[in-house]
């Protein structure tokens, strides 16, 4: 409802703009302007009403770059308002509400441009990385139960993985409150374990920002109100082993060729489960891997996540409920996040895969 009235204010603002230049070459009598306005003012009022009618257009289909016509527009509409301030002045009110909104679409824009920054070391960092394929002698040493993964998902004869691009949409919530909708992208490198998250979650219509990125085994999440106002900001040693477990995950669910990595420990449970332990900057995790009789990686289990917000160590799962083919791979599509307490397991976020790309260059 917000954006629609906002979009509102910005086509009538601009709509108004039209009767400066009409009054300028007189196209009618338009008494609300009683001051004399020349044929070059008419013209800036006309490219003004021009520039707030195509910023509103863009802004109603979502186009992220709609901020840059606003400075542009707010500068020369309140030029043409100073010129004529006895009739125009209350279109101040406007200029100022769009400035505001323009403002803080831009701190999300710099706020975003930090996930970028890191994205683009990081792809330079692995564009130079040897390729070779995947082979049936590089699964021996991994249990029984993970080589028919690795088998079932499709990913033997096809190039090892260097890095992976991940977009999500779903929906979290804390524990009482109720879901919020996000969009999510994320890299994720594996010569050195780095995971580049950042989430846009809608809450109330407010978009809020969120980046999470664990570089040299050390995860920081910042969650900020219009990218400029601190919500949320957790860093340490239990932040950098819940991270750990969350990098070790992403291996699990969306890129099984890195399963070959040495830096994972195997120990079969069962023909349809395996403990895995993985190692990283001197931080250890562990979790156990859940499959089918087909081959499908069902549900990862650890014990080794802390609930940020109890800052309590309780097991955390992510079962999978729908797999689908990305260019030959079988991937899961559909899956949850859920902590389990004492007393009952929640559901706090709902995961549905909406793009994945392997072996990204710059």
């Amino acid at each position: 409802m917000l954006k629609y009235l906002f979009a509102f204010i910005i086509l009538i603002h601009g709509l108004i703009h039209f009767m400066g230049f009409a009054k300028a070459f007189n196209y009618g009598e338009l008494k609300q302007l009683t001051l004399p306005i020349s044929k070059t003012q008419g013209t800036v009022w006309l490219i003004t009403a021009l520039l707030f009618i195509f910023m509103a257009a863009a802004f109603l289909i979502k186009k992220e770059n709609w901020w840059v016509v606003a400075f542009p527009a707010v500068a020369l509409s309140q030029l043409v308002i100073i010129q004529s301030w006895k009739d125009a002045k209350y279109g101040t009110i406007a200029n100022i509400i769009i400035l505001v909104v323009a403002v803080l679409a831009l701190t999300l824009v710099l706020f975003e441009n930090k996930f970028r920054r890191d994205v683009k070391e990081s792809l330079q960092r692995t564009e130079a990385l040897p390729a070779a394929l995947l082979t049936e002698e590089d699964l021996q040493h991994l249990p029984e139960p993970v080589q028919r993964y690795l088998r079932y998902s499709g990913v033997i004869g096809k190039t090892k993985v260097k890095n992976v691009y991940i977009a999500f949409e779903g929906k979290m919530r804390d524990k009482k409150r109720d879901y919020f909708s996000f969009r999510s992208e994320q890299y994720n490198f594996f010569d050195e374990p780095t995971r580049l998250f950042f989430m846009k979650g809608k809450m109330k219509g407010i978009t809020v920002p969120g980046y999470h990125h664990y570089k040299n085994g050390n995860a920081v999440m910042d969650i900020r109100l219009f990218g400029l106002i601190p919500v949320v900001h957790k860093s340490g040693q239990v932040m950098n082993k819940a991270e750990t477990v969350t990098v070790f995950n992403d291996m699990c669910l969306f890129a099984p060729a890195a399963l070959i990595d040495n830096r994972i420990r195997w120990q079969t449970i069962d023909s349809l489960s395996v403990k895995a332990s993985f190692t990283n900057k001197n931080i250890t995790i562990s979790a156990e891997l859940k499959f089918d009789k087909e081959g499908k990686l069902i549900n990862f289990i650890s014990g080794d996540r802390t609930e940020l917000n109890s800052m309590e160590q309780i097991p955390w799962s992510t079962p999978i409920h729908q797999y689908k083919e990305v260019k030959g791979i079988k991937l899961m599509s559909e899956g949850d996040a859920v902590w389990h307490y004492p007393d009952s397991n929640f559901i706090y976020g709902q995961f549905t895969l909406k793009e994945i790309a392997y072996n990204l260059k710059y």
